[in-house]
Order: structure tokens, then sequence, then C-alpha cells
């Protein structure tokens, strides 16, 4: 899904706006960075839909038509507010496509079902906030893709330095000796991509 041509200068991102190099460079109508960014938060719009109801089909419909409004409105999209993100931003787009993707279903329901089905629509709840309800762990998400898209900047045994002591809370002596490393590249290597975590997901606004 390519971003469409603008004319439009991109919009200037000041500190502590959402994302100081994605977002502006999406904005400047980088391919690789609509890529990533649809990359990022593909996965978190397709959970929101499908635990808000929507079934696979029609989640990737909602899907689709939330980045076709994400690339015609992103220039717009600024941190005005001490709790605004680009998240919170991209929810209440998603959160827009689903209900109207539940007033087209209620729509065909009166046409073919008549009053029952209307009934029957009306009483699907509204989809819940990220922060609580079943859309409570999304957030996750998009957590989980930024990690596998910065897997690929570092060397294999890097990574795995990096994972067993990190996450899986090994020994670093255990590990290094196992992958063959001295212990201070072991330490070296957690260093490097827990920096480079906290530096993608700052720049995502992932828990702001």
């Amino acid at each position: 899904m390519d971003p469409p041509l603008s004319n439009s200068r991109a919009a200037s991102t000041g500190p502590g706006s959402t994302s100081s190099s994605l977002l502006r460079r999406v904005r400047q109508q980088d391919p690789d960075a609509w890529r990533r960014l649809v990359r990022l938060y593909g996965p978190l719009v397709y959970l929101w839909a499908r635990q808000c109801g929507l079934q696979a089909d029609d989640a990737a419909d909602v899907l689709q038509e939330t980045f076709v409004a994400v690339a015609q409105g992103v220039q717009t999209f600024r941190r005005e507010q001490p709790g605004d993100t680009f998240r919170g931003w991209l929810w209440t787009i998603t959160r827009n496509k689903i209900r109207d993707h539940f007033r087209r279903r209620q729509g065909e329901a009166v046409a073919k079902g008549g009053t029952d089905g209307q009934e029957q629509l009306l009483q699907l709840p509204d989809p819940p906030e990220p922060s609580s309800g079943p859309c409570a762990d999304a957030g996750s998400q998009t957590a989980h893709a930024a990690l596998e898209l910065i897997r690929a900047e570092f060397e294999e045994r890097t990574w795995q330095a990096f994972w067993q002591t990190a996450v899986d809370g090994r020994k670093a002596a255990e590990v290094a000796e196992e992958l063959g490393m001295t212990l201070r590249a072991v330490y070296q290597a957690k260093y490097r991509v827990l920096r480079r975590i906290r530096q993608e997901l700052a720049d995502l606004g992932i828990g702001e």
C-alpha cells in the first residue's frame, strides 16, 4: 500500500512529537518509512478490529480503510496535549472505521432482515478503548512488531546474547560460554539491543 502523492510540504515535528524520525519521514512521502509504519501498526489495527467483533475478512477491510485514512491525514497529526500519541490517534481512526462497518451492516440488515436485523445490530457494543476491555493488550502487538523489525539490524549471536540475558534471564557468564563470546561482549550486546529498542519505542510513542 503506497501513500498518496502529495505536493504539500511535510509538517515539522517539534520536540516531544510522537515520532521524531519515522513520522517525519512518512510525512515526507518516504516509501520505506510508510512500509515500516504499516508493518509496525498493521497487526495492531487488525487485532483491534478482531477483538471488537469483526471477522477476518472484515478486519482486513478495516485495516485497509484505516491506513488510507492515515495516509490522507498524517500531515495533520499533532501532539497538542500531554497524553496525545500516534497510537491514540490511530485508535480513533480505527474505531471510526469499525463503527462505519457496523453501520453498513445495520443498513444491510434493515434492507434484508427488517426490524429484527436492525435491533440485533443495534445491540452491538461500542468498540472498547485500547486501555480497557478486550483490546487492553493490543499495544504489545506493536512492541512485538518493533522487535521483529530491529532484529534484522543485529547479527544472530548479538541478538541471542541480548535475548537470553534480558528476556530469558540467564546469567551472562553462561550465555557467553554457550555462544563463544567474552563476558564483556555479552554485556555490550545486551546494551546495544536495549538501547536500540528504547529508541524505537520512544520514536513510536509506545507506552506513553
